[in-house]
């Protein structure tokens, strides 16, 4: 399984990415500004979402503010092709694989994109360096 990293070249797309290399997890990672995501590839990662357009929007953004947009009474297909002109919009970064998204960087909910073998090694090597209780 693969993860996918879609950034901005910001502090946080790269502590994504140091993150992934430093428990060994393949990805591959997408500069928006140079590839922006396609309308196609936006409602793919809309469907990954809790609460769609919310999730991803960097309503804080300069790129947002200066649009002065109210996402509410724009039509979906408008609002993706406005992100796909100006990858701005979009929170950094956006890590993906095949079911799981995560918007942002948090050291806590990246370790979901560790593989279940993984994990479970990784708690039963802590639990043993634990002091045992007498």
């Amino acid at each position: 399984m693969t993860v996918t990293i879609y950034g901005l070249g910001c502090r946080s797309t790269k502590k994504a990415r140091q993150w992934m290399i430093k428990y060994k997890i393949p990805f591959v990672e997408r500069n928006l500004k140079e590839a922006p995501l396609t309308v196609i590839e936006l409602q793919d990662l809309l469907r990954k979402t809790i609460d769609g357009t919310d999730d991803i929007i960097a309503k804080r953004s300069a790129s947002y503010k200066a649009l002065n947009l109210n996402i509410e009474e724009l039509p979906l297909l408008e609002l993706l092709e406005m992100i796909h002109d100006e990858p701005r919009l979009l929170r950094s970064p956006i890590i993906v694989d095949e079911r799981k998204i995560q918007v942002g960087y948090h050291e806590e909910e990246i370790r979901q994109f560790i593989p279940r073998k993984t994990r479970e090694f990784l708690w039963l090597q802590w639990r043993m360096q634990q002091p045992i209780e007498s």
